[in-house]
């Protein structure tokens, strides 16, 4: 004969097996990698323990929620850089797009080398030819137009070398990071050297940083009525670069705050580093990406036109920087989709 077994005790153990999936779940939820997109290696590690310090209450390390603070840069450091930078790419195929109503230009540098596509002679004209083509083909025009150009094309233009849109080629590992900073308290900012009403039309959308968020450079604006509305009017004037020594200028400025936590990947953010971790008060993280996959991505450093890392690559060791060696830290370069 079967035994027949205590219906009470059946419905306890039905409960305790409940209870024991509901705790297991728990458990597996909080073990969730958050940075799943990073391989497990020192950067990882170091990433996790600077955020435990600084979020654990009682700790000498934690820090309020209000001071966590923590800037990127977006050329190199959340997006592709190479083979020119994105900001670059858009004044190019704005010379293009306004070669018919400017005929003066077939003869005039550095705009006859971009008409005619010689990138040897453009790149000869050094940093002036670059001001230049920003100046005619970012201003004379309002803000609102200018925001309206930059989301047309950055909805449709793509990288030369992967075919696809340039908010395609974000890091992953950088958008992981993003996300995992917010969830444990900090404010994430964008410091880079590229044109502040470039990057703001579609930061939110790519990762999560709006508008108010975003630091970089600008020309200058001034307000005017036109046809009874009021605008703000975009001039071929340089107003401020954010970038090298610029960086904690404008943090300080526009942030008011100084960082506990910085992201950068180019000689450009070697002073932006060293005004986030060169202090005394609470722990301090200063991180470089270190581009090394030629398969993947790109390889470049010390000798690069774009992005060049060569004396924040010595400041590091000496400052003790995490370097991320993208080819042996990052599982993923780019989103899967």
């Amino acid at each position: 004969m079967f035994a027949i077994r205590n219906p009470l005790k059946l419905a306890r153990d039905a409960a305790l097996a409940v209870a024991a999936g509901l705790i297991f779940a728990v458990s597996a939820l909080a073990q969730t990698d958050p940075l799943p997109s990073w391989n497990d290696t020192a950067p990882k590690a170091a990433i996790v323990s600077f955020v435990e310090k600084v979020t654990k209450e009682g700790s000498p390390d934690f820090v309020p929620e209000s001071e966590r603070i923590a800037v990127f840069d977006n050329d190199g450091t959340l997006w592709v850089e190479h083979p020119m930078y994105v900001q670059l790419a858009f004044a190019l195929d704005r010379v293009k797009a306004e070669g018919a109503s400017h005929p003066e230009w077939k003869d005039k540098q550095p705009f006859k080398a971009v008409l005619e596509g010689d990138m040897k002679t453009l790149a000869a004209g050094g940093e002036k030819s670059l001001v230049e083509l920003i100046m005619e083909t970012h201003a004379d025009m309002t803000s609102d137009e200018f925001q309206k150009i930059v989301s047309e094309w950055i909805a449709t233009a793509r990288d030369p070398k992967f075919k696809k849109r340039y908010t395609e080629l974000v890091y992953q590992p950088m958008l992981e990071l993003l996300d995992y900073l917010r969830a444990n308290g900090f404010k994430t900012f964008i410091v880079s050297g590229g044109g502040i009403e470039f990057m703001r039309p579609w930061t939110e959308q790519v990762y999560g940083v709006p508008p108010e968020q975003v630091v970089g450079s600008s020309i200058k604006t001034q307000f005017e009525m036109r046809d009874g509305e009021p605008t703000l009017f975009r001039l071929p004037q340089v107003n401020f670069i954010d970038d090298k020594a610029g960086k904690p200028v404008a943090i300080n400025e526009q942030i008011g705050r100084r960082p506990i936590a910085a992201f950068g990947n180019s000689d450009g953010d070697l002073q932006m580093l060293q005004w986030t971790t060169m202090t005394g008060g609470s722990v301090r993280f200063g991180m470089l990406i270190h581009h090394t996959d030629a398969e993947r991505e790109y390889a470049y450093d010390r000798k690069s036109e774009f992005g060049r890392l060569d004396k924040a690559l010595d400041a590091a060791a000496i400052n003790k920087w995490t370097v991320v060696d993208m080819k042996a830290d990052w599982k993923e370069i780019f989103p899967k989709k």
